[in-house]
C-alpha cells in the first residue's frame, strides 16, 4: 500500500532540500520529550517568518511544530487525511506546507504522522492530542487551541473533540475540512458497493483463473498485487483513461454502469478502487484480525442497463456483528462534544462525499448538540485543495465566534471571505443557503447497523486494554 495511494490529500513536492536533509536525520535522533525538541528547516513559504521543530514522540509519531514570528498565542492541533501506509517522517512538514496560511495567520501549527500507517481512528486522536500536550510542554499552554482535521483527518479530529475535548483548557474549538464524518462502520460502504459492483462487470480483481477470495477483503493478505497492477485492470475493463472515442463499446458501458450504480464521479473513480482494496485489506486482515466489518444483504442496485442481473448476480456478504462493532468503536462519533464546530466541505467533493455533514448534523442533533455546529459549502469541486481564501476564512470565523461568544451565520462567513481572500488570494465561492441531502440518498444503507454506543460496559474496558487506542495496533 503506497503512501501515495493511501493518503487523500496531495503530496506538496515543493520541500527544500534542506528540509529533506534534517528529515533524513530522524531516525537516528528520536526525541521523546518536548525539551528535545530541535529547531528545525520550514517549508520555503515559511521561511523568515516562524521557527519550525521536528522530532518523534515516545510512541514513534513524527511531528512538526511551526511557531510564527508574529503569534498571536492561540494554536491549531492538525490531524491529517489518509490513513498513509507508514509514518512517513516528511509528511507532517508537507501538511504543514499545505496549510502555511495558519501559520501566516499567526497561529501556531502542530502535526503528527500518528505512529504507525494503516486504519485506526482512537489511535490517531491520541497521537494528534499527544502533539498538542508536546507543545505545551515546550512553549505553555497557548491562550486558545483549534483541532483541525481534513478528510479521514476529519473523523479524527471529531474523535479527538469528543474524546479529549472535556479536559479542561485542552480544546476551544473544531475545524472540520472536507471530513469523512459519518464513521468507519458507514463511511466505506460506497466503496463496498464499488467492489461488488466492479467485479461483477469486470471480473479481473480476481480474474476467474486466480485463486478467488471474498470481496469483503479488498485484497487476501498475501496479493502480491500493486496500485498499478489495480488501475491496469481498471483500465482494462473500462477504458477509463482513453479517450472516450479510443473505448470500445463494452469498456463504455461498464464504465457508464459502475459510476451510474455507485454514483462515484468518473474522475475519482481510480481512487476509490484503491482504497476498496488496499484499505479494505488492511481495515480487514491488520486491524480485525481477518473478521468482516462489512456488507451489503439487503441492498438493492439501481441505475445500470439491466439492474434485475446486477442484483441477482452482485456478491453478497454480511458483516461479522463482532467486527463491525468494533469498527464502530474504534471510528463512529457520538455527538458528545461540547466545543464549538465549524464545517467546511465543497458541494461536488469527488472523494468524501458533501452528504458526509449530514451524517453529522444527524449524529449531534442526536445527542442533543447540534445547537454548537455551522456548516459552510462552497461551489467548489475539489477534495484536498479548496480556495485558500476559505480556509483562512473559516478559522477566523471560528477563532471570532470562541473569543466573543458569538455563533456565526453561513452567510456571515461567505461575505468575510472577501477580506481574506484580497491577502491570500484563491477566491470565494462559499453557498450560504446550501444543504445537503441526508446521507442515505448518497450511500444505500445497510439493515441492522451496529454502532458502539450499543456495546456493553464490559465490552468497551475490553477495548481500552488493546493498546488504548481502538482498532488493533
Amino acid at each position: 500500500m503506497p503512501h501515495a495511494i493511501l493518503r487523500s490529500r496531495r503530496r506538496r513536492a515543493a520541500v527544500s532540500g534542506a528540509l529533506l536533509a534534517v528529515l533524513g536525520t530522524l531516525g537516528t535522533a528520536v526525541p521523546s520529550r518536548a525539551s528535545a525538541m530541535p529547531p528545525a528547516a520550514c517549508p520555503s513559504g515559511l521561511v523568515g517568518k516562524a521557527t519550525c521543530y521536528t522530532g518523534q514522540d515516545g510512541n514513534g509519531a513524527y511531528y512538526t511544530i511551526a511557531v510564527p514570528k508574529r503569534w498571536n498565542r492561540s494554536l491549531v492541533v492538525h490531524a491529517h487525511g489518509g490513513p498513509a501506509a507508514s509514518a512517513d517522517p516528511a509528511a507532517t512538514t508537507e501538511d504543514l506546507a499545505q496549510w502555511a496560511v495558519l501559520v501566516e495567520q499567526g497561529y501556531a501549527w502542530a502535526g503528527s504522522s500518528y505512529r504507525r500507517g494503516g486504519y485506526g481512528v482512537r489511535m490517531a486522536a491520541a497521537d494528534t492530542d499527544n502533539v498538542r500536550r508536546l507543545f505545551v510542554e515546550r512553549f505553555g499552554r497557548p491562550a486558545r487551541t483549534y483541532v483541525h482535521g481534513q478528510s479521514f483527518g476529519g473523523n479524527v479530529a471529531a474523535k479527538v473533540a469528543e474524546t479529549y475535548g472535556r479536559e479542561r483548557g485542552a480544546y476551544d474549538g473544531v475545524l472540520l475540512t472536507s471530513g469523512l464524518l459519518a464513521g468507519g462502520s458507514r463511511g466505506y460502504d460506497h466503496r463496498v458497493d464499488l467492489r461488488v459492483v466492479y467485479q461483477y462487470y469486470c471480473r479481473n480483481l480476481p480474474r476467474p483463473d486466480e485463486p478467488q477470495y471474498p470481496l469483503w477483503q479488498g485484497l487476501p493478505a498475501e496479493s502480491t498485487l500493486t496500485p498499478d497492477d489495480v488501475l491496469a485492470r481498471l483500465q482494462e475493463c473500462t477504458g477509463i483513461a482513453s479517450a472516450p472515442a479510443a473505448r470500445t463499446p463494452g469498456q463504455q458501458r461498464n464504465l457508464d454502469d459502475i459510476t451510474a450504480v455507485t454514483t462515484i464521479p468518473e474522475r475519482s473513480l481510480p481512487t476509490h478502487l484503491q482504497y476498496a482494496t488496499f484499505l479494505f485489506q488492511d481495515i480487514v486482515g491488520n486491524r480485525l484480525g481477518g473478521r468482516n466489518p462489512f456488507g451489503n444483504q439487503g441492498v438493492r442496485y439501481t441505475g445500470s442497463h439491466d439492474d434485475s442481473a446486477l442484483n441477482a448476480g452482485v456478491a453478497r456478504f454480511s458483516a461479522d456483528p463482532t467486527a463491525r462493532r468494533d469498527l464502530s468503536y474504534d471510528s463512529d462519533l457520538t455527538g458528545q462534544v461540547s466545543l464549538p464546530v465549524l464545517t467546511l466541505h465543497a458541494i461536488d467533493d469527488p472523494s468524501v462525499f458533501v452528504e458526509h455533514e449530514s451524517a453529522y448534523r444527524a449524529t449531534l442533533h442526536g445527542a442533543g448538540r447540534d445547537s454548537r455546529l455551522v456548516q459552510t459549502f462552497t461551489r467548489e469541486s475539489e477534495h484536498d485543495e479548496l480556495s485558500v481564501a476559505e480556509y483562512a476564512t473559516a478559522l477566523a470565523a471560528l477563532d471570532d465566534w470562541v473569543r466573543t461568544g458569538r455563533e456565526p451565520a453561513p452567510l456571515s462567513i461567505a461575505n468575510s471571505c472577501r477580506t481574506y481572500d484580497r491577502t491570500y488570494g484563491g477566491g470565494c465561492f462559499y453557498d450560504a443557503g446550501y444543504r445537503p441531502a441526508p446521507y442515505s440518498t448518497r450511500v444505500r444503507p445497510r439493515p441492522g447497523d451496529v454502532s458502539w454506543p450499543a456495546m456493553t460496559a464490559a465490552q468497551e474496558r475490553a477495548w481500552s486494554r488493546i493498546d488504548g487506542v481502538g482498532i488493533a495496533p
